[in-house]
């Protein structure tokens, strides 16, 4: 029971931030995807008009389930919008469209923090899956060094999260002035829409984050504390 308390104390702060960045995305989502953009086009109409203007003809469009399930799959260049994306005139539905069009940018620019996140992912797929089992053995166990490489093969996990913050961001920033530059956002109000669908999402991945580094806090500490004892 002393685990999971100090294990809760530890994560409290990620746990707040991670609840209010769901709200924060399902309420600015709620909102905008309920106005209409004054051009009057779905995410599958925006994708199409963007897509050879900013010089991304070989990417395709195909749909996919879920809600706000929308990504671009750089393997098979193929932009997947959600069915409420897709065929929805709304606002959200250009910001969410723009977004992943703006990792599709990412791709063709050969954008390092992009490429970088996408070589360490097999690292953070293992390193994730067997790091805090190998550091439960060893404090099990007391084996101090199985412990410190499971904590830093667990700490591939969190790298993954910094990489992919300023990935996020960059993608946000492209969509808006793609949207700008080429006429699909009309006014003032079109354009605070976007941003603040987008700031939304952003907020989730800075929550991804602080889960992440504070998990690592928290086994680090346990990783420190035994070497103590010992």
């Amino acid at each position: 029971m002393q685990f999971n308390i100090e294990y809760l104390l530890y994560m409290l702060p990620a746990i707040i931030l991670s609840l209010i960045a769901q709200a924060y995305v399902n309420s600015a989502y709620k909102k905008w995807s309920q106005v209409r953009n004054y051009l009057n086009i779905t995410g599958a109409d925006a994708a199409q008009r963007l897509l050879p203007a900013i010089g991304l003809n070989n990417v395709s469009l195909q749909g996919t389930s879920g809600v706000l399930s929308d990504h671009y799959d750089p393997r098979s260049n193929v932009l997947k919008l959600s069915a409420g994306v897709a065929n929805q005139p709304s606002v959200a539905a250009l910001a969410i469209t723009a977004h992943e069009l703006g990792h599709a940018d990412q791709d063709k620019d050969d954008y390092l923090p992009l490429r970088l996140r996408s070589a360490i992912v097999p690292i953070v797929s293992i390193g994730s899956n067997l790091g805090w089992i190998m550091i439960l053995i060893g404090l099990t166990l007391q084996l101090s060094g199985l412990a410190w490489v499971g904590l830093i093969a667990f700490s591939a996990g969190a790298l993954f999260a910094l990489v992919t913050l300023p990935v996020e961001l960059n993608a946000s920033k492209r969509a808006i002035a793609m949207l700008k530059d080429n006429g699909l956002v009309s006014n003032e109000q079109e354009e605070n829409g976007v941003r603040k669908v987008l700031i939304a999402a952003a907020l989730t991945y800075v929550a991804s984050l602080a889960n992440s580094l504070l998990q690592l806090l928290y086994f680090g500490s346990m990783v420190k504390g035994m070497n103590r004892r010992s």
